[in-house]
């Protein structure tokens, strides 16, 4: 049997030749139940970050290594898009649809010293289709939140999603809780379970999936 692929969101994210930043989400077919792609972003300070396809993971142990060079990956669709905002009303004389704008600057006025134009509005990039994962998204059992999520488990041979990590802020401190995907409802306004506070309580810790 082949062992699980543990993604922890916001670990390290390494090429051949070098590391390129870290894990930030992880988009998922919703129909499939399937990773399809990882969002890597950099570590520190703007830049640009790409979706790297599911089938460019070489390994997860320590840190998510893929099978690709840095320039490759610096080929890669990016992570994220501008959205560009309609001007208001009567600036410049045109009318709102018929003009986009894509200011990164005010302009000063009589009254303010700084008028704010429209702003351009950064979205994570996400396959149509396809919903996304992010650590942090709150996890719901069906009497109330027990948690965060922290990261995912998927079965290598078919990038299926197999199991939810919670972070170690839960309800039962350090225990490295996972949640099967079938108890997952699902992942609307953050992941909603099938289960009971006590019902996740009582599942195996991440040292079950491995195998012995």
């Amino acid at each position: 049997m082949s062992q699980p692929l543990t993604f922890r969101i916001g670990s390290d994210v390494s090429c051949s030749d070098g590391e390129v930043g870290q894990l930030r989400r992880v988009v998922v077919d919703p129909i499939a139940r399937a990773v399809t792609h990882l969002a890597v972003e950099p570590k520190q300070g703007p830049g640009l970050g790409h979706l790297v396809p599911i089938d460019m993971v070489e390994s997860t142990h320590g840190q998510t290594r893929l099978r690709c060079t840095t320039a490759e990956y610096a080929a890669l669709e990016d992570a994220d898009e501008t959205r560009l905002l309609p001007v208001e009303r009567g600036v410049w004389g045109y009318s709102p649809g018929e003009i986009l704008s894509l200011p990164y600057y005010g302009w000063p006025t009589a009254s303010t010293g700084l008028a704010s134009g429209p702003q351009a509005v950064r979205e994570d990039r996400v396959p149509v289709g396809e919903i996304q994962i992010r650590r942090g998204d709150a996890v719901h059992a069906t009497d109330g939140t027990i948690g965060r999520v922290q990261g995912l488990v998927i079965d290598p041979r078919d990038h299926h999603l197999t199991h939810l990590l919670l972070d170690e802020g839960h309800l039962w401190g350090k225990k490295q809780v996972v949640i099967p995907i079938t108890a997952i409802a699902d992942v609307d306004d953050g992941v909603r379970l099938k289960l009971s506070k006590d019902e996740v309580r009582d599942l195996p810790e991440i040292d079950a999936l491995t195998p012995k």
